[in-house]
């Protein structure tokens, strides 16, 4: 196992249809990243779209991925990446879109259940351990009565669209503090921002 470099996983459906989705907000993170790493997505052979890179000079190696499945089949591309690299599930990062939390929220948390996040539950499954570190960006509950698979295959709205760009920017800054300083360090600037 290498310990010198993560897999970053960013959680979406593929195709320009759902690509400003609520639900594609982790691949829309992850894209930022991207951006910082100076880095190119590449098919892979594991079906999905990965680009590899550094931050910061002398940072871990980042392999950034978004699965080529849609949401609910994530778990086969994240575990064939995961032999591919030689990566322990325990330096796996998974950003996704999260109903329990606020729109303009990222928080940050090592294992536990899927929550009824379909995404996390087939990475659950394929890896066969819950063990991994999940970067969850808040899109806040649905209005009214609209069912929460409609309303997470909606594009956000004309409000939210002029936060995202600084919520895209907390998510990056988080996957970065949890490289370079470790989860406890990220969840300390995350959870007590006001």
């Amino acid at each position: 196992m290498d310990n010198a470099q993560w897999l970053v996983v960013g959680l979406g459906n593929p195709g320009p249809d759902y690509a400003a989705n609520r639900h594609n907000v982790g691949q829309m993170a992850l894209a930022e990243l991207a951006y910082r790493a100076s880095a190119t997505f590449k098919n892979h052979k594991a079906g999905a779209a990965v680009a590899e890179g550094r931050t910061a000079p002398g940072s871990p190696r980042l392999i950034l991925a978004k699965p080529n499945s849609f949401m609910n089949t994530s778990g086969g591309p994240v575990a064939g990446l995961l032999r591919f690299y030689k990566i322990d599930p325990s330096r796996l990062i998974v950003l996704h879109d999260e109903l329990d939390i606020p729109f303009d929220s990222v928080r940050l948390k090592l294992g536990g259940g899927h929550g009824g996040h379909n995404g996390l539950r087939d990475i659950i499954a394929a890896i066969g351990a819950p063990d991994f570190v999940r970067v969850r960006i808040g899109i806040g509950r649905p209005p009214g009565r609209q069912p929460a698979a409609d309303f997470v295959l909606k594009d956000f709205g004309s409000a939210e669209r002029a936060l995202l760009p600084n919520v895209l920017a907390d998510a990056t800054d988080a996957v970065e503090l949890v490289v370079s300083e470790g989860l406890t360090a990220a969840q300390l600037k995350f959870h007590t921002a006001s």
